[in-house]
C-alpha cells in the first residue's frame, strides 16, 4: 500500500501540474504545488511502510536481531517522514499553530 500511495500520488500531482500549466499558470506556482503534493504523497507512502514493518515484525516471531533491524529502519523512516514533512510545510511541525505557511494555491 506504501508504494502504491506513492505512485498514486506521484500520477496526481504529474496530472494536476499539466492541467495548471495548461491554463497557463506560473511556472514557479505550478512546480511549488507539485512538489508539495509529491512530498505529501511520499509521506503518506513511508508511513505505510513503517506500519509494514512494525506488523511483519510482530508476527513473526520477534528476536533482538529483528527489532534491532526494526528501530533502525523505524528511525530512518521517521528521519525521513520529518525532512518531508519540513520541505512540505515549510516550517518545523512545533511551529503548527503559528505563522501558518499558505502554500502556493493554484
Amino acid at each position: 500500500m506504501g508504494v502504491q500511495a506513492i505512485v498514486a500520488g506521484t500520477v496526481f500531482a504529474l496530472t494536476e501540474a499539466a492541467r495548471n500549466l495548461i491554463w497557463r499558470c506560473e511556472g514557479q506556482k505550478v512546480f511549488d504545488l507539485f512538489r508539495t503534493r509529491l512530498a505529501k504523497s511520499i509521506l503518506i507512502g513511508v508511513e505505510f511502510l513503517i506500519a509494514a514493518d512494525i506488523v511483519g515484525t510482530v508476527i513473526v516471531e520477534p528476536t533482538m536481531e529483528s527489532l534491532g533491524v526494526l528501530a533502525v529502519i523505524v528511525l530512518i523512516r521517521t528521519f525521513l517522514s520529518f525532512t518531508l514533512e519540513v520541505e512540505s510545510e515549510g516550517r518545523w511541525p512545533w511551529q503548527r499553530g503559528s505563522n501558518r505557511h499558505q502554500g502556493p494555491m493554484v
